[in-house]
């Protein structure tokens, strides 16, 4: 099954340190269980606004989200509003 963690981050102020925490966490990856590959976006209109994708490979999605998800949720938590979903890709048929 192919899902997919959305972790959106609003940062309060000049966000500084929230890079060395995505690279961190970036780096973590390697050593998390199934396959996944992780991307990082910024928004177009407001440069405060982060989005990283998680996107997994397993026989089941995590809830509430992979080890690797909830650690960047409670990282980023100190640097604004964050919004955590996961969502499973449609079979298409």
């Amino acid at each position: 099954m192919k899902w997919l963690e959305i972790i959106k981050l609003r940062v309060a102020g000049d966000g500084e340190g929230v890079r060395a925490v995505l690279l961190q966490s970036i780096a973590e990856v390697n050593q998390q269980k199934g396959s996944v590959r992780i991307r990082a976006y910024r928004h177009a209109g407001l440069e405060s606004d982060l989005s990283l994708h998680l996107h997994w490979q397993s026989d089941r999605s995590d809830e509430p989200g992979s080890t690797l998800g909830l650690h960047l949720v409670r990282s980023l938590k100190e640097f604004g509003l964050i919004d955590h979903s996961l969502w499973i890709e449609e079979e298409q048929k």
